[in-house]
């Protein structure tokens, strides 16, 4: 998002909902605040330092994690018609005339029940708007199982602490990837806008007590696949998805 809008593309960050669920960090929420109220500002801050425009709502109520019972709630996005939920995603299309759309890949990162509807939303609202090119974002699971082997080591000089995931089912295999984009030149930016959402990071975060070297080989990089398509043989390297090679095109 940074570098794209450094590079003078019109960028967009549409939530389906407002974060109502999950637990803030302790002492950040002032008295009688609720959760979503903290957390959309927290978003149009991080909005502001990635150089995006303010972020657009489909107006859904958070589903919380898989299993939980907000899941049932019917207004929850889990629980969204989703034709309504395509046709609210495909009206901002529309309006903001977009050319190229990224949405989470097809198990939501991490199989969050409002990452895996914004994945379906997403493509069917594409399809609909005639968007020519559609992007997954996605983590690289051999690059993150790297990352904690190579923390494991002493002789490393990454002392950090290993995130919570399961590398078996966590993100994309490598030799699925379609692309693996450079954005080491926004990874402050990219460290602030994570600072900037305090009622879900705390100090002593994962994110935060990384070594900055650590930090950028984390998230230095970002990776997409191509809907539907998988065996790519791994990543091709670049600085520019296909599609925002040149500004307002």
């Amino acid at each position: 998002m940074a570098t794209s809008a450094a590079a003078g593309h019109r960028v967009v960050l549409v939530c389906a909902t407002r974060g109502e669920q999950g637990e803030p960090q302790e002492g950040v929420l002032a008295e009688g605040e609720a959760l979503w109220e903290r957390r959309i500002v927290e978003l149009q801050t991080s909005t502001d330092l990635l150089g995006a425009e303010p972020p657009r709502y489909l107006d859904y109520e958070d589903s919380g994690m898989m299993g939980e019972p907000a899941n049932d709630n019917p207004l929850c996005f889990w629980q969204a018609d989703h034709d309504e939920a395509v046709e609210r995603m495909v009206a901002i299309l529309r309006e903001v005339d977009a050319d190229v759309l990224t949405i989470y890949d097809d198990h939501g990162g991490y199989g969050h029940p409002d990452h895996l509807r914004v994945h379906s939303v997403g493509l069917a609202a594409a399809q609909l708007a005639g968007i020519p090119h559609v992007y997954e974002a996605t983590i690289n699971r051999d690059r993150v199982q790297e990352m904690i082997d190579a923390s494991r080591d002493p002789d490393s000089g990454l002392d950090m602490d290993e995130p919570e995931v399961d590398t078996e089912t966590f993100g994309t295999a490598s030799v699925d990837i379609a692309y693996e984009l450079d954005v080491r030149r926004a990874v402050q930016q990219k460290k602030s806008s994570i600072m900037a959402h305090r009622s879900q990071v705390g100090p002593d975060s994962f994110f935060l007590t990384m070594p900055d070297e650590a930090f950028e080989a984390a998230f230095g990089f970002e990776w997409f696949n191509i809907p539907g398509t998988t065996g790519t043989g791994g990543p091709d390297s670049v600085d520019v998805l296909p599609g925002l090679e040149v500004a307002g095109s």
